[in-house]
């Protein structure tokens, strides 16, 4: 592990110069972008991240197909100093996410005129992401007076308009980027004695920043936490400055290039959802199937015992806040719960656990089995292992997931995935807090299913009761969180800010439901959302209509259309028209229009199709959910 500030989590590759001219010359799309997206996955310094930049602009002038990426992202940086060096890194770690994009730059310390002009460069590329970047030295020169206390303020209010004028012109998502300390004390120790200070000064325009950030709904990209992991030397050089007006250091343009793609990432549902852990010499010292449950090392009496016990602690706290945790271990399942059950040492206990599978099959194979039962995304999971050959067989047969280089002392685990960013989040829900019990519960589910003859007498026995109502400001953030979260039930694959589900929210023309879902086993959460506005006439169009895979097969979408069609009737429409946009990921409801009874209508624009239904005719879906509503003036 470095102290530098390198990606080291990633794996270095020797032969990553011959793989990138392999993956530039494949002629078909599809193979072409998996290449480079795997060596976009390989460790990267500023000058190879530029080398794949060149090789991915060259192969894609344009955005891949649907089928193999999310929506294009269109990055505009509106910037006071130089980020040219910047573009290439940023869009090489939006690739190692499967996410191509786009870098516009504003004109040199013209962000606020293209801003304010709408037939600026800027407004005719129309971003989805702002990254505003200000240097220190052009925000210390608007505070001007650092002995007026008027001042500070009005610069950090000019920042919160450029958000403003961002969000009104764009809809788009706004990052900015925490100012880097980069003035020398004047006062050593004492420096934060005198709020006069450049130094001081700083700090309390980024104190205010994150208050006001936090506030409005703005993701930081925290340069000054970065300066504080790696020292300022490392990510400011002087030089650079003073030649080419460089605030951010070469050096360091791949950590900021990873910082920024998380972000994006994590806004559009890419972060990932679950950690699937080795055991043996990885939650804990030695190998418990020889050595016996007596003998691991774990907990208090040695500095390794008590790094494995930290490690576990860090990973308790991920299960907290919604993180799936699973074990993927080669071991006898008996002997593998019996520590989580048994050993007093042990932090994580069976509870924490959504899933464990112990068996003696490699371990690629019990990673699909793991994403298969709980119904995610390979490239949802993180897979910790100590083994360098495990690492590599799951990188070589499943390049979805995501595996760290973890380091050989286990008091760096943590670290190293703290460091690695996989698990940022915009927002923090009560559903996220409740996933843990919530797939546990699922587990329990699966067990009853197992020992019940058929599927209508199991589908009877959860007593399950779907509680809809209208979008409401108390579901506000997770309604946001599984729009743009929510890839496999997903119909259309629409994204929406939070700011977007307000304007759906105030529509007099439109319908925006959403749905919980509860049966004996628990509280599965808002687990569905439905969206649908007037159009033509007597119409109705469904715009958004997605549903968590933790309800997959259990008869909700059944329940759900039964409300749209009865909440459609009430508002005088006569017809329901649909659109499935097919992606990567969303195949699983090519068909589910046909099966509620819609009728295909004539293809208008390729790649998508059109459903329409006639409600005098609908006959509500009998299910074994009983439905109920808990909105204000709803039927």
């Amino acid at each position: 592990m470095s102290n530098e500030p390198s990606l080291y989590w990633l794996p270095d590759d020797d032969r990553w110069t011959t793989r990138l001219t392999e993956a530039e010359s494949l002629p078909d799309e599809q193979g072409a972008w998996r290449a480079l997206v795997a060596v976009g996955r390989t460790r990267a310094d500023f000058v190879r991240a530029k080398r794949i930049d060149l090789a991915l602009s060259r192969r894609f002038e344009t955005h891949p197909s649907a089928s193999l990426t999310t929506r294009p992202v269109r990055l505009a940086i509106l910037s006071s100093c130089t980020t040219s060096h910047l573009a290439p890194a940023i869009r090489v770690a939006l690739l190692r996410r499967t996410m191509w994009a786009q870098v516009y730059e504003a004109s040199f310390g013209q962000y606020r005129q293209e801003l304010l002009d709408p037939k600026s460069a800027l407004h005719q590329f129309d971003p989805t992401e702002v990254l505003f970047s200000f240097d220190a030295r052009h925000l210390i020169g608007l505070v001007g007076d650092l002995n007026d206390d008027r001042a500070m303020p009005r610069v950090v209010d000019g920042i919160r308009q450029c958000w403003t004028i961002a969000r009104e012109q764009f809809r788009c998502d706004i990052i900015q980027q925490t100012v880097m300390p980069v003035f020398d004390q004047l006062y050593g120790s004492n420096e934060h004695r005198f709020a006069t200070s450049k130094y001081s000064v700083v700090r309390r325009i980024n104190d205010a920043l994150r208050e006001i950030a936090g506030r409005e709904g703005i993701d930081l990209l925290p340069v000054d936490s970065i300066v504080e992991r790696y020292g300022l030397a490392a990510c400011y050089d002087p030089s650079f400055w003073h030649r080419a007006k460089q605030e951010v250091s070469p050096a360091i343009a791949p950590l900021y290039g990873d910082h920024v793609a998380r972000i994006v990432a994590a806004r559009a549902g890419r972060s990932y959802k679950c950690v699937a852990l080795d055991l043996d010499n990885t939650l804990w010292g030695g190998v418990i199937g020889d050595d016996g449950l007596e003998a691991i090392v774990i907990g208090q009496g040695s500095a390794e015992g008590e790094a494995y016990a930290d490690f576990q602690r860090y990973i308790f706290e991920l299960s907290r806040r919604g993180i799936i945790v699973a074990i993927c271990s080669k071991n006898e399942e008996g002997i593998a719960w019996s520590a989580f059950r048994s050993h007093p040492e042990m932090v994580l206990r069976e509870n924490d656990i959504s899933i464990l599978v112990a068996n003696w099959n490699d371990k690629a194979s019990n990673l699909r089995r793991i994403a298969s039962s709980l119904n995610i995304g390979l490239d949802s999971i993180v897979f910790v292992d100590d083994n360098p050959a495990e690492r590599a067989l799951v990188r070589s047969e499943l390049p979805e997931v995501a595996v760290p280089e973890l380091p050989d002392d286990p008091a760096l685990f943590s670290r190293c995935l703290a460091d690695a960013g996989y698990f940022d989040t915009p927002v923090l829900t009560e559903e996220d807090r409740a996933r843990t019990e919530q797939y546990r519960a699922n587990r329990t589910r699966s067990a009853s299913a197992e020992n019940t003859a058929e599927m209508p007498a199991f589908l009877r026995s959860l007593e399950m009761k779907l509680e809809w109502r209208r979008f409401d400001r108390l579901g506000l953030a997770r309604i946001t969180q599984l729009i743009n979260k929510t890839n496999q039930f997903n119909l259309t694959t629409r994204r929406y800010a939070e700011s977007d589900v307000a304007a759906i929210m105030a529509d007099p023309n439109g319908l925006a439901l959403q749905f919980r879902l509860l049966d004996k086993f628990g509280d599965n959460g808002m687990i569905a959302i439905l969206i649908a506005r007037a159009a033509h006439g007597d119409e109705m169009e469904i715009d958004c209509w997605l549903m968590s895979c933790r309800v997959f097969g259990r008869q909700v979408e059944y329940a759900a259309m039964n409300v749209l069609a009865q909440e459609a009737i009430l508002r005088g429409a006569r017809r329901l028209v649909g659109e499935y946009l097919p992606t990567a990921k969303n195949a699983i409801v090519e068909n589910l229009y046909p099966a509620m009874g819609f009728v295909e209508m004539p293809a208008s624009i390729p790649g998508r199709r059109r459903f329409s239904l006639e409600l005098n005719s609908f006959k509500p879906f009998e299910t074994f959910i009983e439905v109920r509503s808990n909105s204000d003036g709803a039927s």
